[in-house]
């Protein structure tokens, strides 16, 4: 058998999977943060354009993936489904070990196949900068990488102690046209308020996806961009796991057990929705699914489960999940990282309901 397990472009899901489709009960309606009250699809049209409102509250099982948004995903996708013989080997198991490698695209990450997508939507709405907040730089990358494709301009607030540690990411972002902004920072009033308390802030998640909102919020040509959690975005990643499933076909198998990292939870939602949709309709009802976290911020193992702020400044819509606190800040070491506050809505229902289990780990024991 090869190690590596290849799909022709003709192959390449044409729709995004949305197992919201699946799901017995809708999720809990996100909250204005002024009023409290359900958030309207005018509410949220501040910051993001309405084809990603409709997805976001969508319940069909497939929606279509723009032909252009295709076109770009053809320069790296459909990525290759890996066997890992000698991690078998190295672990003398007799399991048979398979990854998904996402590393392909041109930033080097799954973040592109929502950063595209968000960026082509934004476009076709006269839409003309986008701001977005981003930890270790990942995101930030990807949606400079989508931006600069449909010719729009974009603005993203990095972590302060990320945007000091990591020069590289910081690097990729500004050839692709964004301006790159340590986050706290003095462009926004958010920025302003977290710097005079503490003028020393290293940042975190929370307080750049304020800053983000914010300028978008107060500017009618830009719209807020997301890398992580909403419903659109894990949406969007599903490509992921539907390629899979197919490379799984090829070689006549299926997974027992899916594992993931998990910081906000793009990643590990894209590559699993697919199995979990099969476990929800009885198709496959045994298969077990574990979302694995770092121990320096459990919000699935050690997070209640509540309606919370997206954000440090109550700025961004109030969603329902497992929650550190929105003024969560991660020790320096740390920050650089997805070390999110929060979780995906969809993912904490279904781990909430015992659908998807969840584990925290050291950083030692993932080393």
């Amino acid at each position: 058998m090869d190690e590596k397990i290849f799909l022709s472009e003709d192959e390449m899901p044409k729709k995004w999977y949305n197992i919201q489709a699946e799901m017995k009960t809708p999720l809990d309606p996100p909250l204005h943060p002024a009023t409290m009250e359900p958030a309207t699809p005018d509410d949220l049209k501040v910051i993001f354009p309405m084809e990603l409102i409709m997805q976001e509250v969508s319940r069909e099982r497939y929606i279509r993936i723009p032909e252009e948004v295709l076109d770009v995903y053809r320069l790296w996708r459909p990525s290759p489904l890996y066997r890992a013989f000698k991690l078998e080997k190295a672990l003398k198991t007799p399991a048979r070990i398979y990854y998904k490698w996402e590393g392909v695209s041109p930033p080097g990450s799954h973040k592109p196949n929502t950063a595209v997508a968000q960026a082509y939507y934004n476009m076709r709405e006269g839409i003309e900068r986008i701001s977005t907040e981003t930890g270790a730089g990942q995101w930030g990358s990807a949606i400079a990488f989508g931006t600069s494709l449909f010719g729009m301009e974009c603005t993203v607030y990095m972590v302060k102690i990320s945007y000091e540690q990591k020069p590289y990411r910081k690097i990729l972002m500004k050839e692709w046209g964004a301006d790159c902004i340590a986050s706290p920072s003095n462009v926004t009033q958010a920025g302003r308020e977290i710097l005079a308390k503490d003028p020393d802030s290293t940042g975190s998640l929370g307080i750049a996806i304020s800053e983000a909102v914010e300028d978008a919020a107060t500017h009618e040509n830009t719209n807020y961009s997301l890398g992580s959690v909403l419903n659109h975005v894990v949406l969007h990643q599903t490509i992921v796991g539907l390629e899979a499933k197919k490379q799984f076909e090829s070689v006549d198998e299926y997974p027992d057990v899916l594992y993931g990292c998990v910081g906000g939870g793009s990643n590990f939602c894209g590559a699993v929705f697919p199995f979990v949709g099969d476990k929800l309709t009885g198709r496959k009802p045994d298969t077990e699914v574990i979302a694995c976290e770092p121990m320096a911020c459990p919000t699935l193992t050690k997070g209640v489960y509540a309606y919370d702020f997206g954000d440090t400044a109550k700025m961004a819509p109030i969603v329902k999940m497992y929650t550190l606190g929105h003024d969560f800040v991660p020790p320096p070491i740390h920050a650089g990282g997805l070390r999110y506050h929060g979780d995906a809505p969809l993912l904490c229902k279904l781990v909430n309901e015992g659908v998807i289990g969840a584990q925290a780990y050291h950083q030692n024991e993932g080393f």
